[in-house]
């Protein structure tokens, strides 16, 4: 090297990142866990409509909730009925196909006792077929039970409202990336980086005038490079060949791929805190499953939170899997921009400053 010639931790990053870049590409387990895998559960998926079903239905404010349709509603298994909703939250919800129906029961003052009045959509045809059978059903039970009267004790009105099709493919392929993100930033940074302490590459590197920060950016940008690419690959894919929902083209996909690089870097600061605590190379799966696996399961990506049980649903509001994927879908399928899913992005905040704060704490460079 020329002596006169300053030193360039920038042009060091740079190297670091491309040489890592080639290390991911060349690596079997990076390939299938952040392309292959993703893509073989849109496909599988997309084409079986998943295989929990579960039909959530809105209930009005000023819906009569102390009689038998409500009751027998409640009790029915496929409806997850919600009550936690304003009256334009519904709407909204509704017009999207985040909710499948709305429904109303009055009790009259005359004639049929009780009427349930259901507001279907556009945008959940598939699910209002499912809901409307069941209806059906439900309410030949009620009036015919216990009833020698001509006279039903309840009777159906129901209208439709317009709303984009949801489709299954724009739930679960955001679901897909997180899961692409969360194995790269978690296995492949915990490996990557307890391999090059155990092999002394750190301890060289620091021989070199290399700075610290420029080893953890060169791997960052490598990893973030690949994801991207990656990400990309997945949505068109799925935009293509399953008519994935892009609401606003490629400004859509401009800011799936910015939350994309937030939920990495989050997801890499676990990656340096297994790093920092596993002894050796075999103890890294076990450590990363106990991190993946419960936010693979339970974060809404391959089935509706709303399908757990209420104790299930509260542990999943803690993890940071499940506000990437709820902001993902609502970029995607509802146009939201990046200020939109600011509470998403407010938690996703919280866990950067904790996750990095047990980093520094755990991360050993030899």
């Amino acid at each position: 090297m020329n002596p006169t010639k300053k030193y360039s931790n920038t042009r060091a990053t740079l190297a670091i990142a491309i040489a890592s870049f080639r290390s991911i590409i060349r690596s079997p387990s990076a390939v299938v866990f952040s392309l292959a895998f993703p893509l073989i559960f849109i496909v599988v998926f997309a084409n079986i409509g998943g295989s929990a079903v579960t039909v959530d239905v809105g209930v009005a404010k000023t819906s009569d909730t102390s009689n038998i349709v409500y009751k027998v509603l409640k009790g029915t298994k496929v409806i997850n009925l919600i009550k936690n909703q304003s009256t334009e939250e519904m709407t909204k919800n509704l017009a999207k196909g985040s909710i499948d129906a709305v429904i109303n029961i009055q009790r009259n003052s005359a004639g049929t006792p009780f009427t349930l009045n259901i507001q279907y959509t556009e945008a959940s045809a598939q699910k209002d077929g499912i809901l409307k059978s069941l209806l059906n059903s439900i309410f030949y039970q009620i009036n015919s039970y216990g009833n020698t009267a001509p006279q039903p004790v309840a009777e159906i009105k129901a209208a439709t409202i317009k709303g984009r099709e949801y489709k299954y493919i724009d739930f679960i392929l955001p679901g897909m990336l997180g899961f692409s993100l969360l194995s790269s930033g978690v296995f492949g940074t915990a490996f990557v980086f307890l391999s090059l302490r155990l092999t002394l590459v750190i301890k060289r590197f620091f021989a070199t005038p290399v700075k610290k920060s420029s080893i953890v950016l060169g791997e960052a940008l490598a990893r973030l490079v690949f994801s991207w690419l990656g990400a990309l690959f997945i949505i068109m894919v799925g935009h293509l060949f399953f008519g994935f929902t892009l609401v606003h083209g490629a400004v859509t996909v401009i800011n799936m791929l910015i939350l994309a690089a937030i939920g990495l870097i989050i997801f890499m600061g676990f990656g340096f805190i297994i790093s920092g605590i596993a002894k050796n190379e075999s103890t890294v799966p076990p450590l990363s499953n106990i991190i993946t696996m419960p936010q693979f399961l339970l974060s809404g990506t391959f089935f509706a939170t709303t399908a757990f049980p209420t104790w299930l649903q509260s542990i999943s509001k803690i993890l940071p899997l499940t506000y990437l994927n709820t902001a993902m879908r609502q970029v995607a399928f509802e146009g939201a921009g990046i200020g939109d899913v600011g509470p998403q992005l407010l938690v996703l905040g919280v866990w950067f400053i904790v996750v990095y704060a047990v980093a520094v704490k755990t991360f050993k460079w030899e």
